[in-house]
């Protein structure tokens, strides 16, 4: 049986058998009797004093008054007791960062970068709008916060403070409404929030930071001027190329990096940069064949060569690696519903769209024709299904001409598209 006693405010639940059968209390140093029941020895040693022969639990006569060191209960409730102070200072520390909507209005309205206690208490608004998805709503939401948010951005200069305001910002991002503000905000009345963010960037040993702040960068890349202004910032797309390259890279880390450079990555001008400057399909390809990456991190892989496709730079350089071209046909299928769409969508545009004879080869030479048969025989998005069949005619006029390899595939293109 285990009970509960109230102490300090806190429950605590107290194994029986922690306690003294006679005190009743947590047992400081347990003892056993001949009878085997333990007891703690200044209570048990009352009792025997007292005259008394008898076992107090069991009422037997005892042979013998000695008594021995229960070690293991000892240990034990050592461990236990350790573990309660732990919790209660781990509780109270919470306690002291739990705050209410006031409270949180009354740090805001007397914020003070210069004051010691900023620190402190920007630790306890990231406590707020993490308690909740309605705190997260409420900070987004209240009057002047995010605006203030910017501008501390602009003059910080201590890590920490730089680490707490870009934490807060991470959180409520979702539960901003009006996205063109903050957008306005950090890329043209405030450009210099910018330089705070890439700096951020820049700490090695903080990953969370790092995410926080190219979740933010992909957030305000609303439109294709604010990605010409984002992309075209010195330095960065430098720093997104050293995330994705970076040996041991954390995967949530180059997952963030990818939806960024997915992002940014729209206007032709970011895509020739990337494609050409910064050499970025080759490490791609890299990503796509290491069998360690998760499968977010493979959707996005794809995601991007197939923004890729639709640049002339992009499209020559995925068509003349045959072993690219070939890595993508294999994630067709047994990945993801979304790594199928990309992966479908990229084979679909090189070969049927623009009509790549290399790419063509390819796919035919890393047995891209079973695969589309199997996507087609899939549970497949309607547009998958589209795609998968245009690539088959494509390929049943090169069985038509002599250029494909006859056998069961044919056999089959033939059944599906006539």
């Amino acid at each position: 049986m285990r009970e509960k006693m109230v102490r300090d405010d806190l429950y605590t639940t107290v194994p029986s058998f922690f306690r003294c059968p006679i005190s009743l209390d947590v047992m400081k140093s347990p003892v056993s009797l001949c009878t085997g029941v333990t007891y703690d020895r200044d209570s048990i040693q009352r009792w025997l004093d007292s005259g008394s022969n008898t076992c107090p639990a069991t009422m037997q006569v005892l042979q013998s008054k000695e008594f021995v060191p229960n070690r293991t209960l000892q240990r034990l409730i050592h461990v236990w007791s350790d573990s309660v102070q732990q919790h209660r200072v781990r509780s109270t520390e919470l306690e002291n960062l739990v705050i209410c909507q006031d409270q949180v209005k009354d740090i805001v309205n007397v914020t003070d970068i210069k004051n010691e206690d900023f620190a402190e208490n920007f630790s306890k608004i990231i406590s707020f709008a993490g308690e909740s998805d309605e705190n997260k709503k409420f900070l987004a939401e209240m009057d002047g916060f995010v605006v203030l948010l910017v501008e501390i951005l602009i003059i910080v200069k201590d890590k920490n403070i730089l680490e707490q305001v870009v934490r807060v910002l991470a959180l409520i991002l979702n539960k901003i409404d009006d996205q063109e503000h903050l957008m306005n905000l950090m890329l043209k009345k405030h450009q210099d929030s910018l330089t705070s963010l890439f700096h951020a960037l820049k700490q090695e040993q903080n990953v969370d930071l790092k995410i926080d702040s190219l979740k933010i960068l992909e957030f305000i890349a609303v439109d294709a001027e604010s990605k010409l202004l984002i992309a075209e910032r010195e330095g960065l797309l430098s720093e997104l190329k050293h995330i994705l390259t970076s040996n041991g890279a954390d995967q949530p880390l180059i997952g963030a990096c990818l939806s960024c450079l997915v992002s940014i990555s729209v206007p032709k001008r970011v895509k020739s940069k990337l494609i050409t400057n910064y050499k970025l399909i080759p490490e791609l390809k890299k990503l796509i064949t290491d069998g360690n990456v998760t499968v977010s991190t493979t959707e996005k892989v794809l995601k991007l060569i197939e923004t890729f496709c639709y640049s002339k730079q992009g499209r020559a350089e995925i068509c003349n690696d045959s072993n690219l071209m070939q890595a993508i046909v294999q994630k067709m299928l047994k990945v993801s519903s979304v790594a199928t769409e990309h992966a479908v969508t990229i084979v679909w545009s090189v070969c049927y769209l623009f009509r790549d004879q290399r790419a063509q080869e390819a796919v035919t030479a890393g047995s891209g024709l079973t695969k589309i048969l199997m996507v087609m025989q899939s549970n497949c998005s309607p547009g998958v299904r589209q795609m998968s069949g245009d690539l088959l005619k494509i390929f049943r006029m090169y069985y038509k001409t002599g250029k494909m390899i006859v056998g069961r595939t044919s056999y089959w293109i033939k059944r599906v598209v006539g």
